[in-house]
């Protein structure tokens, strides 16, 4: 019995000794769940050393393909490197954003302090001004402001998000309702969020850039956004030596695109970037495994040819801690190199023919520019006679930012640096002086104010009217409305006037001045607008600039200042005698930039005036390749790539001479006389000219009296010519004939009919529809008014430069139209070939061989009458032609032709926008021929020198 009794005690005891063991376990699990902050994540929970363990899966971003030349020259590649990436593992709360943004400043300095930049694909950036602007316009904005505002149509944006400034969203944005970027201060006893309070401009952009991309990745836990891509050893080390603090952020090992020779294939090969939120809609319906954080190509090869770089990811499974931090990894799946691309582009053709038409332009530049202050054109003088002025010389070195005004302010800027600054500050407060005294005392008519306050008043209402200011909503102004009428078209009125009656009909957002104006009368929100008017150009580079441009026209600011500033700011590296030359008044300031830009030290480009820019196109005639496409200027795509370089990209936003602008293919312009190969043709196949018959040319034209044209050798006459001739002679008369003959068919003038003819010939030669290159490209319009005119190229014809290399190729090779292609072949990593691409035949144009006989003769006879292509030793067949685009200023030159006449390898279209002459166009394509045929020395056809333009620049066409 005791024995039972004792046995069945053990047992009790046993049980709940048992019972107390699982509690004291479950407790010390509950404690560690607690302390080391245990969850279950994807269903999987791990505890090893008291260390969470959390497994996800991981894709491996695959090296992207190589760009080659069509002789296998590299012209796009991938370098090895480090990026920083940041993982939202921050615990949710009340402090969570000041924690992330703590750290993702500290990241930001760690990188500033070793010369690295942080990822910048935000569509707001900071102008010269220190000012936030909007990096994009139209629709896209539009699809920014509804991704902001988080709708997911623009169509859902209320209209004070559509209407949002770029400081509205900037504010939106840091507020504490989203990512908390400012401090709290006391405002009248309480405590309030001050957005940005205690960050720069800059600071609080850089963290909002990176909290946008995080916010993209917010709906997958652990996702890793990037900070920075191609970063040093040194932020490297220093990152990784605090990690521990540095909460989810990591140094992966990554890749960067690279580009050789840039600026000549900027505008061909484009350039990548992170991808945006409709690129990966579009990419994810192709390829499933394409994420938040991918590169992508964004224009040019890089994104047409994007699926086929690209190549196929890797994977990995990974198991990280409750930091983020990589732990263990498995299961590892390597990713695949993308294909290689080669082009069409001949890499040496390219470059020489850039450097060819930057010499060119340079050389019409020199020869335009006048020592004298304005020119001011004699009555019905023709624009082959405008000049340019050294004034406006001086004027656009800070106009187009090559001097910048905050640089002359510096503690180590010079003397005469200083001076100038000095002497800006006092007449700008001069400026701000009268602008006052004008808007509340003076009120002037506008047509009655001086032309300097003219350009000051404008300029009032254009800020005012922006995007980036918005206080004047254009959307909101009636314009058939009198008043309206009155300042913009009559200028009868006042800018006092004009502001007063905005702000009477709701034109103007009071909200925008940053006031309570509940119970403010007109006058009183008019004296407020007024002052954030000062305000606003205090502070504004290009209100600026129209006073400095007045300040060198009163001589306020001399030549001698303007080009002392060079030397001593090393803005142009000249030697030390030509400076103390200068200085000395041995050497002009005229002379001292003439030489400048003879040099090229200062580039067209630099100067943006006319010319400043032009495009070249040369293809195969037998393929429809695409041997070289240059468009001057151009950019440094490496500074694009990867990540944006944000002070080089506000740069390229504001240059005049546009360097993003694909000449070649985005810019049309009439072709002027290379279209009269077209009205030939069409002229002689539908047989309302015979080959030999003669036209009789008075030099002018009057069967559409009382409107009289004019040839352009009046009040010469080319006398009677044939079909031949004309397309020689440029004769404008012959073809406003075939115009006029095109449009009768035996019965009345009918315009349309004419232009209708003339359309179905421009489509056999392409002129219809875009070249069918692989990069973004302008559409082409044939002329749909005015058959006589258009019979000359004039109307309303607009082509690219690429779209009458095409063209030109067609006559070329009499009568294959291709689609041309910039792409040659597509290759594996070692180089087997996998697609050969060659440019499809577009359509045949079937015509008499006698119409090809004419219009070959008349070609070869136009470059024949050329006396600077005397010393070309193979036989060129080309045309001339000239587009007025502004009587203000000069003409578009043009020039197609192809070579050798006998069997014709290669045909070139060429136009230099406002470049005077057609024969300054023709000038540098010779030059290419000579090139491209070793008709002379590489290094005398380019020797850094801008050309001597042989021909008068006097259009003869």
């Amino acid at each position: 019995m005791f024995s039972y009794i004792r046995e069945h005690f053990i047992k009790i005891i046993t049980s709940r000794l048992f019972v107390l063991v699982l509690l004291i376990v479950a407790l010390c699990s509950t404690l560690i769940y607690r302390v080391f902050g245990l969850q279950i994540v994807n269903g999987e929970e791990y505890l090893n050393n008291f260390q969470l363990k959390i497994k996800k899966e991981r894709s491996i971003s695959s090296t992207r393909g190589n760009i080659y030349d069509r002789n296998g020259n590299l012209l796009a590649y991938n370098e090895l490197s480090f990026s920083v990436t940041i993982e939202d593992v921050y615990e949710s709360g009340k402090n969570k954003n000041a924690n992330l943004n703590a750290t993702i400043y500290e990241v930001i300095k760690i990188l500033e302090a070793n010369n690295d930049t942080i990822l910048n694909d935000f569509n707001i950036h900071l102008n010269e001004d220190n000012r936030f602007t909007f990096g994009v316009s139209g629709n896209a904005l539009l699809r920014f402001l509804a991704d902001v505002y988080g709708h997911s149509s623009i169509n859902d944006l209320k209209y004070a998000e559509k209407t949002a400034t770029p400081d509205d969203v900037i504010k939106y944005l840091c507020s504490n309702s989203r990512y908390g970027i400012g401090n709290y201060e006391t405002i009248d006893g309480k405590s309030t969020f001050v957005p940005l309070k205690g960050y720069t401009n800059e600071e609080a952009l850089q963290i909002l850039t990176i909290r946008y991309a995080m916010s993209k990745n917010s709906y997958q836990k652990y996702i890793a956004t990037q900070i920075a891509s191609d970063v040093s050893d040194k932020s490297v080390a220093i990152i990784m030596e605090n990690t521990d603090r540095l909460l989810g952020v990591t140094i992966l090992e990554d890749t960067v695109r690279r580009y050789v020779d840039s600026t000549y294939f900027s505008a061909i090969l484009g350039y990548t970037g992170k991808i945006s939120s409709e690129e990966l809609e579009k990419y994810q319906a192709l390829d499933a495994t394409y994420s938040t954080s991918d590169m992508v190509g964004k224009t040019g090869i890089e994104q047409y040819m994007e699926i086929e770089l690209q190549g196929s990811k890797g994977s990995e499974t990974v198991f990280v801690d409750n930091l983020g931090k990589v732990i263990e990894s498995t299961n590892l799946v390597e990713p695949v190199a993308g294909n290689d691309i080669y082009l069409t582009i001949d890499k040496d053709l390219q470059i020489a023919t850039y450097n060819i038409l930057e010499q060119q332009i340079a050389g019409i530049l020199v020869s335009k520019i006048d020592n004298i202050k304005e020119y001011i054109p004699a009555e019905n003088a023709s624009q082959s006679k405008i000049r340019i002025a050294i004034y406006d010389v001086y004027y656009a070195l800070f106009e187009n930012n090559i001097i910048k005004l905050k640089d002359l302010a510096t503690e180590d800027a010079s003397d005469v640096s200083h001076e100038v600054f000095n002497a800006f500050l006092t007449r700008r407060e001069e400026v701000f002086e009268q602008l006052r005294n004008e808007l509340f005392e003076k009120k002037t008519i506008y047509s009655k104010l001086k032309e300097e306050f003219k350009i000051y008043e404008s300029y009032i209402v254009n800020m005012l009217s922006s995007n980036d200011v918005g206080i004047i909503q254009t959307d909101k102004i009636d314009t058939s409305d009198p008043m309206y009428i009155s300042w913009r078209q009559d200028e009868d009125i006042s800018l006092y006037d004009y502001l007063i009656y905005a702000i009477q009909n709701g034109w103007v957002d009071v909200t925008k001045l940053d006031m309570d104006t509940q119970y403010m009368d007109t006058n009183e929100i008019y004296s407020e607008l007024v002052d954030l008017i000062i305000e606003l150009l205090s502070d504004n580079s290009d209100f600026s600039k129209r006073i400095i441009k007045y300040m060198i026209k009163s001589d306020k600011i001399t030549g001698k200042q303007i080009c002392t500033i060079l030397c001593n700011e090393h803005i142009v590296n000249v030697e030390d005698e030509v400076c103390e030359s200068l200085t000395s008044g041995k050497l002009s300031p005229y002379q001292f930039m003439i030489d400048r830009i003879s040099n090229l030290e200062i580039t067209p480009a630099q100067l943006a005036l006319d010319p400043c820019s032009g495009s070249i196109v040369i293809t195969d005639v037998d393929t429809g390749d695409v041997l070289a496409m240059v468009t001057y200027p151009s950019y440094d795509n490496n500074k694009l790539a990867n990540s944006i370089d944000p002070e080089y990209y506000n740069q390229l936003l504001n240059d005049l001479s546009n360097p993003m602008w694909n000449y070649a293919t985005q810019h049309t312009t009439a072709p002027g006389s290379t279209f009269k190969m077209v009205t030939a043709a069409a002229a002689l196949e539908e047989e309302v000219v015979k080959n030999k018959e003669k036209v009789i040319c008075t030099g002018t034209y009057d069967k559409l009296s009382p409107t009289i044209y004019r040839c352009w050798i009046y009040p010469g006459a080319h006398n009677a010519i044939n079909v031949t001739t004309a397309i020689a002679k440029s004769c404008n008369s012959f073809f406003y004939e075939m115009g006029y003959r095109l449009s009768t068919a035996g019965s009345a003038y009918d315009s349309d009919l004419g232009l209708k003819t003339m359309e179905n010939y421009a489509d056999m030669f392409g002129l219809t529809d875009k070249s069918g290159v692989e990069i973004s490209e302008s559409s082409p319009n044939v002329s749909d008014k005015y058959s006589v005119v258009s019979a000359i190229g004039q109307g309303t014809h607009d082509y690219s430069t690429v779209g009458l290399a095409r063209y030109v190729t067609t006559i070329a090779n009499s009568g294959t139209c291709y689609n041309l292609t910039l792409l040659d072949s597509l290759r594996d990593s070692d180089g087997n070939v996998l697609k050969e691409y060659n440019a499809e035949i577009r359509n045949v144009i079937d015509f008499k061989e006698s119409t090809w006989k004419v219009l070959h003769e008349g070609m070869l006879q136009v470059v024949q009458g050329k006396s600077y292509f005397k010393d070309v030793t193979i036989n060129v067949a080309g045309k001339t032609g000239t587009a007025q685009e502004s009587t203000a200023r000069p003409t578009h030159a043009l020039f197609v032709c192809y070579a050798p006449y006998e069997s014709p390898e290669i045909a070139i279209a060429t136009r230099i926008a406002f470049g005077y002459s057609s024969d300054y166009a023709a000038e540098t394509t010779k030059d290419v021929i000579m090139y491209y045929f070793n008709l002379e020395a590489k290094d005398i056809i380019i020797n850094g020198q801008a050309g001597e333009m042989e021909s008068s620049g006097v259009n003869t066409d």
